[in-house]
């Protein structure tokens, strides 16, 4: 429990933070990605100079799976019932599968989830399942071939989609789709892809642009806000409110057409849901964040690399927690961007 009454059951651990697409929302490291707000807002500018891959692109997550299954099984004691395993991108450790053998049977665990970009799922779908894995979210920002290749700088929409039909296959349950929507890039594609989640049966959540990328340009005026979301949707398509009993749940959710897949919109820039957040973060390095826009982080690490005690650990995971900000402060004027891009946190 934090020291503003909130409990936490939600750890976000990653396991890498390298990732071999370079989406324009996270790592805008192509000419095109590094422009596409001028094209946008700016048209008489030319585009910026893409910027050097970071130099930690490439290195091994400090972390043995021995420290992660070891700080996932204390936090688990002390209370956390949901992990979801993400980077970077996740199916870039090639030895996935026995991390995930190694925290599935964890007593007092009731969810293992993973998040990918699905590129390598079609490999390692089967072998995840059969490990423990009990649920996965693919990132899907567009349903056409050239803008999927413009977002994610990779030429992989079929692969994408490919990886969702085996996840659903081989019965993992739900399969959620996330799609980040920027103003003038991919909002067009707003209905079809709530179409594509009711054909498909889906969970599909459509997530607000955040200030999380390493080329630092976000900008509030592509954000498309929740409510116009939402709007959009309604427009074209039946929605069934769904309620929940969960308080900390990020989405807001809807049934489509009766039940057929349903859509969620998660808006942490226009419509904060800090004050019943109950997550926690564990970077590939070592770090815990109590915040995605967290100015600190906690070196956990260091504490497991020292040789201490699952008490002194403990201690340690419910100090952490009890600093946990009390909400984040996007939009004010004093909002710092975190050092640390998504890529390096964890979704």
């Amino acid at each position: 429990m934090d020291s503003h009454g909130r409990v936490l059951r939600d750890l976000r651990v990653s396991v890498t933070d390298r990732c071999n697409f370079r989406c324009l929302y996270c790592l805008p490291e192509t000419d095109a990605a590094a422009g596409f707000q001028q094209a946008l807002f700016r048209p008489g500018l030319a585009p910026p100079a893409a910027p050097p891959v970071p130099r930690w692109q490439g290195k091994p997550p400090p972390l043995s799976f021995d420290d992660i299954e070891r700080a996932v099984r204390i936090a688990v004691q002390l209370g956390i019932e949901k992990v979801r395993l993400t980077g970077g991108e996740p199916l870039l450790q090639p030895q996935l599968p026995a991390l995930v053998q190694k925290i599935a049977g964890l007593p007092g665990l009731r969810d293992l989830a993973m998040t990918t970009n699905g590129w390598r799922f079609l490999e390692k779908g089967q072998a995840l399942r059969d490990a423990g894995l009990r649920r996965v979210s693919f990132s899907l920002d567009s349903l056409d071939r050239d803008n999927f290749k413009k977002i994610t700088g990779r030429d992989a929409l079929s692969v994408v989609l490919a990886a969702i039909e085996l996840a659903q296959k081989i019965g993992l349950q739900p399969v959620k789709v996330n799609a980040v929507i920027i103003r003038g890039l991919n909002d067009h594609e707003i209905v079809p892809l709530a179409q594509f989640a009711r054909d498909r049966q889906l969970s599909l959540r459509f997530i607000e642009f955040m200030p999380l990328d390493s080329g630092r340009v976000w900008n509030k005026d592509l954000v498309v806000s929740g409510v116009e979301i939402l709007r959009r949707l309604q427009e074209r398509l039946s929605l069934q409110p769904v309620a929940s009993a969960n308080p900390s749940e990020t989405a807001r959710r809807w049934a489509l057409d009766g039940g057929a897949g349903e859509v969620g919109i998660i808006a942490p820039v226009t419509e904060p849901f800090c004050g019943h957040c109950n997550r926690l973060r564990l970077t590939a390095d070592g770090k815990i964040r109590t915040c995605l826009f967290s100015a600190v982080e906690h070196d956990l690490g260091a504490v497991l690399r020292d040789g201490a005690s699952d008490e002194a650990i403990r201690g340690f995971l419910q100090g952490v927690v009890w600093q946990k900000e009390a909400r984040h402060h996007i939009g004010e004027p004093d909002f710092i961007q975190p050092a640390r891009t998504m890529s390096r946190i964890g979704g």
